[in-house]
């Protein structure tokens, strides 16, 4: 699918297929983040999935020239926006694989390594005044830097490129703005390991999309980000408590697959919460004793394999044309992962 719907220039998704509702998208540059972050994502799948036919070869290349020659101009589209957060920070996460893959060719991973680092220095430039980042900046007063509303979830994403971007390619990071973003989502969590939506929710922590059915797929990024980075509270047990959690309660979120309005059922749930929670829960799997790997690996697998699309696709929430590609690379990186567990005899 992410093969035959690539765009000629190498990256994936356009602002087309609209809807009744469509997700507030300053013209142009929301839809240049809405770019850069599925392509990133389609880019990370292929890479993770081990496809190294000629075919899939091609793609890999035509959406690496497409950032080293697009990323450099990514910001945000005005002051309302920072959407373009989430293009830096999936481009970084595609990089640290892509910087892998190239390990024959110093060149292309000196290009690599050199335009990652200027995706740390962006997400410097648009964290949020009270740490951490957001995504919107709708009710503030605009300043230059934003001071809109850091969301757990957003800042644990940022944060696992960056840990991953030090791990692959030997990068620095801002060791204060990677404090502030750990202690932001610190105090967005509840005692139960549950991550309230933003910080102004932690004021609301019983409101229902901070309770636990609808904190399903953040607390796999938000606990996956805090233990790479240190914090003793998240032990392996509230690690298997969530990934067990999301996987026996997974029709709080299925249920919210597809549908055209956001947060519109159970536990305020939007269905682009759904492949972004398997994508994460890799990483906190992947901290479990190997000999545990496969029994939740099988569990993500069963689930994912019966949602395929017809075309090859997977998709939670109609998002213009981005959804496609997003929603495949997430589960593509989902199942690579867990085949490479299995290949490397981490299961039976």
């Amino acid at each position: 699918y992410l093969i035959s719907s690539q765009n000629t220039n190498g990256s994936w998704g356009s602002a087309t297929r609209t809807k009744g509702l469509n997700i507030y998208a300053p013209i142009p540059g929301a839809h240049h983040a809405f770019r850069t972050g599925a392509t990133g994502l389609a880019l990370h799948g292929l890479l993770e999935s081990g496809d190294r036919r000629p075919e899939t070869m091609a793609a890999i290349a035509k959406a690496e020239s497409w950032f080293l020659k697009e990323l450099p101009r990514l910001r945000r589209a005005d002051l309302t926006t920072t959407y373009n957060v989430w293009g830096h920070a999936y481009a970084l996460r595609a990089f640290s694989a892509l910087h892998e893959f190239r390990e024959d060719d110093p060149e292309k991973q000196a290009l690599i390594r050199k335009l990652a680092q200027q995706q740390i220095a962006k997400l410097v430039r648009y964290e949020d005044v009270d740490g951490g980042w957001g995504y919107l900046d709708l009710d503030s007063n605009h300043t230059r830097k934003p001071s809109g509303l850091p969301t757990s979830f957003t800042t644990a994403t940022v944060l696992i490129a960056m840990h991953e971007a030090r791990e692959t390619m030997g990068l620095e990071l801002p060791e204060k703005e990677v404090g502030r973003g750990v202690r932001s989502i610190q105090k967005q969590r509840t005692p139960d390991f549950s991550y309230v939506y933003s910080l102004s929710h932690q004021y609301r922590p019983r409101y229902y999309i901070n309770r636990p059915a609808g904190s399903l797929a953040r607390s796999q990024v938000c606990n996956a980000a805090l233990r790479y980075f240190g914090d003793e509270a998240v032990t392996d047990d509230i690690l298997r408590t969530w990934v067990e959690r999301f996987v026996t309660r997974n029709g709080w979120i299925d249920i919210a697959r597809k549908r055209p309005v956001p947060h519109e059922t159970h536990f305020a749930n939007s269905g682009y919460f759904y492949y972004y929670g398997f994508y994460y829960a890799t990483d906190c799997i992947d901290f479990l004793p190997k000999d545990e790997h496969a029994f939740y690996y099988r569990h993500l697998a069963r689930i994912l394999l019966e949602k395929q699309e017809k075309d090859g696709s997977w998709w939670d929430y109609p998002l213009y044309t981005y959804h496609q590609p997003y929603g495949t690379g997430y589960v593509l990186t989902t199942l690579g992962r867990a085949r490479a567990a299995f290949l490397a005899g981490e299961a039976p």
